[in-house]
């Protein structure tokens, strides 16, 4: 049996170190997740907590289909929908640095960042899922609710437009 069938039975129980289990296992990942979405550190705390609450909230109905993460990531990602539509500036996640040390590295890094801020909301959320966090497109395809065609046309469609800009911002 799966170890997230076996924590969900035992919160449904009631068992408190089940749902710390739960949440030592993956806070540090829904809190990047919400980190990439919303720059500011607290409120992607705060979206990260909202979707513990959440999940907890609607576990007497959760039923186990699929990864019990992927459920998490979708409740996240309506969250920060929310909060997109709530502030009136659309956050740029923090880019980990892929370019090196040096003082090109910054130019890099502030590049990337424009870049993403660039581009639709629904690129930049395919491109965070799966560089940053690492999703498979199958997984992108559940978290978003969308097809699997759809992802991987999103992805093409995303890098595609990523490298015109960050050639542009290179010129």
């Amino acid at each position: 049996m799966d170890k997230d069938f076996l924590l969900i039975n035992k919160m449904k129980n009631g068992d408190e170190s089940a749902m710390e289990s739960f949440v030592c296992r993956y806070y540090p990942k829904i809190l990047c997740y919400c980190h990439y979405h919303v720059s500011d550190k607290g409120y992607a705390e705060d979206i990260t907590q909202e979707t513990f609450v959440k999940f907890f909230g609607s576990l007497s109905v959760y039923r186990h289909h699929g990864k019990a993460l992927n459920y998490l990531y979708t409740i996240a990602a309506n969250l920060c929908r929310d909060f997109y539509k709530k502030s009136t500036s659309l956050p740029v996640p923090d880019i980990p640095d892929a370019c090196g040390n040096t003082m090109d590295s910054v130019d890099c890094r502030l590049d990337m960042e424009e870049a993403l801020r660039r581009l639709p909301g629904e690129f930049r959320e395919i491109l965070i899922l799966y560089y940053f966090q690492e999703r498979k497109q199958r997984e992108i395809a559940d978290i978003l609710g969308i097809g699997l065609p759809l992802v991987k046309y999103r992805l093409k469609q995303a890098k595609e437009q990523l490298g015109e800009l960050l050639g542009k911002e290179r010129e």
